[in-house]
C-alpha cells in the first residue's frame, strides 16, 4: 500500500513491488519493470501522491546505499548512492566538516530524488552543488553520467521531473571544506533566527541546527506522532508570475524577482484569501497543517481523494480572490486533480 510508502500516508496498492538494495539490481528491476505498461521508482515517498485504488503498474523501491568521496586542495567531490537518505547524508556531510548542503537539512526523501525537484531552502539551491548524475535512460537503456547543465535545473523542476525518463543511480556533489570563517547565511528568516546580519558567516553545524529547529516549528521535520507531519513538505509551489500582473496584487503580498518576473509566496496567497492554518472541509481527515499553509496533512485516517479535494478547494479559492493558479509540487499518481 502507497500509505505505508509515503509521509502522506495515503494511497492503494501498487501491482507489483520490486525493491532494489544495490545499484545493479537497481538497473535491473528498472528495466524489467520497463517491460510494464506502467511503472514508478519511489525513493522517500515525500513527494508523492497516490490515488486510493492504487498503481496498476510496477514500483522499484530505491534502497541502494554507499557514499564515496575524494579530496583535493579545493574541496571534495562527494558520489552518493540514489536510496541513502537525503537528511543523514547532510548530516554526515556536517559532521565530515564539508560545507554546501547544511541549509537543506531536514528535506525527508532520499538523494536520488533530490535533483528532480532540485531540492532548495533557505536561500540554497541543489543545484549550487550537484555536478552530475549516474542515470539509466528509459529510452535508450543506457547507463551513463549527465552533467548537471543538461538537466535544466531551474525552480522545483528539471528535465528529470519533465520529460526526461529513467532512474538516478548515483549523485555527484562538488562540496567545500569548512574553516573557522564558516559559510554565508544567505536567507533572511534564517539569518534573524540566528541573531546574525544577511551574509554573515556562521558554523555549518549551527546553520543546520537552526535550518532543523525552523522547520520543524512548521512540522516539516517528519515525526510520527506529529499529524502536521504526514504530508508531502510544501504542497503548492511558490507562483511565478509577470511583473506588470504582480503589480495588481495588494501591496503587501511578498513577492521577489525571478529574471524578468517575479515570485509570489503561496502561503500568503492562501491566507490572505481566507484558508487558514488547520482549516478542513468538513467531514474530511485531510487538513491545512496547523504549523505552516502550505502543507496539506492527514490527520488519521484521511484518503488520498480527501487530499486533492482540499487541494482543489485551496486552488479554487487563491484563483477566485487573486487571479493566481497554484500548481502542485508533489508527482500526483492517478485521476486525483485533473
Amino acid at each position: 500500500m502507497f500509505a505505508d510508502l509515503t509521509t502522506l500516508r495515503v494511497g492503494g496498492p501498487a501491482a507489483r513491488v520490486l525493491t532494489a538494495t544495490t545499484t545493479d539490481e537497481l538497473v535491473d528491476h528498472a528495466t524489467a519493470a520497463w517491460g510494464d505498461d506502467e511503472w514508478l521508482v519511489l525513493g522517500g515517498g515525500s513527494n508523492l501522491l497516490v490515488a486510493d485504488d492504487g498503481f496498476d503498474g510496477t514500483v522499484v523501491l530505491v534502497r541502494t546505499m554507499g557514499v564515496e568521496y575524494t579530496a583535493d586542495a579545493d574541496g571534495v567531490t562527494v558520489r552518493v548512492a540514489a536510496g541513502e537518505p537525503w537528511d543523514a547524508f547532510v548530516a554526515s556531510t556536517v559532521d565530515n566538516g564539508w560545507t554546501g548542503l547544511e541549509a537543506l537539512s531536514g528535506i525527508p526523501g532520499t538523494v536520488g530524488a533530490a535533483p528532480v525537484q532540485n531540492i532548495g531552502a533557505y536561500g540554497v539551491e541543489l543545484s549550487d552543488v550537484l555536478t552530475r548524475i549516474e542515470f539509466l535512460d528509459a529510452s535508450t537503456g543506457e547507463r551513463t553520467w549527465v552533467p548537471a547543465a543538461e538537466l535544466a535545473l531551474g525552480y522545483r523542476t528539471s528535465t528529470l521531473k519533465h520529460g526526461r525518463r529513467g532512474v538516478v543511480l548515483t549523485v555527484e556533489f562538488r562540496l567545500g571544506v569548512a574553516d573557522a570563517a564558516g559559510v554565508p547565511v544567505q536567507y533572511a528568516q534564517l539569518a534573524g533566527s540566528l541573531g546574525v546580519e544577511l551574509g554573515d558567516r556562521v558554523a555549518p553545524a549551527a546553520v543546520r541546527a537552526e535550518v532543523l529547529r525552523l522547520r520543524a516549528s512548521k512540522g516539516m521535520v517528519l515525526d510520527g506522532d506529529d499529524h502536521d507531519t504526514w504530508s508531502a513538505g510544501s504542497f503548492f509551489t511558490n507562483p511565478i508570475v509577470s511583473a506588470a500582473f504582480a503589480e495588481t496584487l495588494p501591496t503587501d503580498a511578498p513577492r521577489w524577482p525571478a529574471g524578468d518576473d517575479v515570485k509570489l509566496s503561496a502561503a500568503w496567497l492562501i491566507e490572505h484569501a481566507g484558508v487558514h492554518r488547520g482549516y478542513a472541509v468538513p467531514g474530511s481527515r485531510a487538513a491545512i497543517s496547523s504549523k505552516h499553509t502550505l502543507a496539506l496533512t492527514n490527520r488519521g485516517g484521511a484518503t488520498a481523494a480527501q487530499v486533492a479535494e482540499l487541494a482543489r478547494y485551496v486552488q479554487v479559492t487563491v484563483l477566485n480572490r487573486f487571479g493566481v493558479s497554484l500548481v502542485p509540487e508533489p508527482v500526483v499518481v492517478g485521476d486525483l486533480l485533473a
